[in-house]
Formats: C-alpha cells, structure tokens, sequence
C-alpha cells in the first residue's frame, strides 16, 4: 500500500504543522520525528571571542545564552564543515561571522547583533540578551556553523511528535452535566442531554481517554493512521525541515543498498 500524507493543520505564523500519515506505522513515523531532531543542520553559535564583557552575565553564561538563540537559516549558502571544500578549517561557506556591540543603559536584544550574511540573523530579535547599567558594555565576536541535533540540542531545528488517529463516538451519554464540566478543550459539544463531537478539534485533544472513561457512552478507538506533528523553532520553516528530512532519509537508503 502506498504511503498517503493528508495535511491537517498549519500555522506558518506559530511555526506549526500537523498531518496525517496513512499507509505507515510508528516504525517510520519515529524515524522521521528522529531524523527532525537529530539529522536536519541548522545555525547556531559555536565561538565566540569575547573583547568586552563588564556586565552581570559571567563570559560563559553569555556565551551559553548567544548559543541557545536560534538563528535563521540558509541551507543553500552553507556547508557542514566536515562537507565543505576547505575541509573544516574555516571560509564563508562553512561560518557565519555576526558581532554583537553594545554599550547604552538598558537592555540588550537580539536585534543589536549585526550579521555578516543579511538572511541569517537571530530568529527573534526581541530577545533579551543582557542588561547593562552605566558605564557597562559588551562587545562580541561570533562564529555560526551548521551542526546536528545528534551533537548537541542547540542546532536541534524544531520539536516533532506523533500518535495514532482518534474516534471518538457517542452513542448516549449518561451524565452529559459531568462532560460539560470536565470538558476544557472544545471536543465535546453539549445541549441539553445532547453531546456531538467537534471534529476540528478531537486531533488535538489529549483528554480523549478521560471523557471515555467518565461516561460509558462516550467510546474511543483508534485507527492505523498516524498523526505527526511538529513545531520548529523558526531556524527554518516546517515546509523545509521536511524537505530536508525526506533528502536526509533518501541518501540513507541509498547508502544501504550500496552496502547490501
């Protein structure tokens, strides 16, 4: 049987997606939801040479909260370094210069730091970075490189989970006053001694169970579809993890075969 997605859910503004994945089991549901958080390379910061630094933060907590901030990412402008033509010892295919300079009262953002490439800048420029009193200053030179979520959560592009496909039907409901009390989420509509279900809602309920178990006729089943969903952290829209993701998985294959 063919391998179907069926797009369920998309929030481009949120950096959400959740579809459905019929013809397939968990088997290869969790190796694309592994493949997502551990293979696909992002940007972040791996050195720094810090010039400056009187403020509050210690180099090293400061270090650690510039490398912790996704940067937008441009995977065709930018080689892993063990992939790259100068062979991992440094040109502009392989790392991101940004600096970051500042010496004004107040708070320091993301926004602050200037970037060598325009298109690879931190994700969200309102993020707080330090707060500097009178006569404070930073001044900080980064080195962005591409890297795996395998090698640490920093280039990690997103969050992804999956879980089989809900029913949820009703038959009579016996106590619909108890539903209309338990229920928070939206799922289950009730008049009167009447209970529908709201199918726009049921994929992202997680008190599914709790409903069946309150009354006996309310009943929950599930199908052999998946429903995968992700959530990416804004290095690269979810339309692009996947690509990759699915590119990522091919080359794998491949280097099986080669090797049967």
């Amino acid at each position: 049987m063919a391998i179907k997605l069926e797009k369920l859910k998309e929030e481009k503004k949120k950096g959400k997606l959740s579809f459905l994945i019929k013809g397939a089991d968990e088997a290869l549901a969790n190796t694309i939801r592994r493949l997502i958080i551990e293979e696909v390379p992002t940007l972040a910061v791996e050195d720094l040479e810090i010039k400056d630094n009187n403020s509050a933060l210690y180099d090293e907590m400061l270090g650690l909260r510039l490398a912790l901030m996704p940067l937008k990412t441009d995977l065709k402008s930018y080689n892993l370094k063990q992939q790259c033509k100068c062979q991992g010892e440094g040109c502009a295919q392989c790392e991101l210069i940004l600096t970051l300079k500042a010496g004004k009262k107040g708070m320091v953002f993301a926004s602050e730091a200037a970037s060598s490439d325009p298109k690879c800048v931190f994700v969200y420029p309102e993020t707080p970075i330090v707060k500097l009193i009178a006569k404070q200053k930073v001044d900080v030179v980064m080195k962005a490189v591409l890297g795996q979520g395998k090698e640490h959560a920093k280039w990690s592009p997103g969050a992804a989970f999956y879980k089989k496909e809900p029913v949820l039907t009703i038959s009579k409901a016996q106590n619909p006053e108890l539903l209309a009390k338990k229920c928070s989420d939206g799922v289950l509509e009730i008049s009167g001694s009447k209970v529908k279900v709201n199918q726009e809602k049921l994929y992202e309920s997680n008190l599914l169970e709790l409903y069946s178990e309150l009354d006996k006729g309310v009943q929950l089943s599930y199908t052999d579809n998946i429903i995968f969903t992700m959530e990416s952290w804004g290095q690269l829209s979810c339309r692009e993890i996947l690509q990759q993701t699915a590119q990522i998985l091919a080359e794998k294959i491949e280097a099986m075969e080669k090797l049967l």
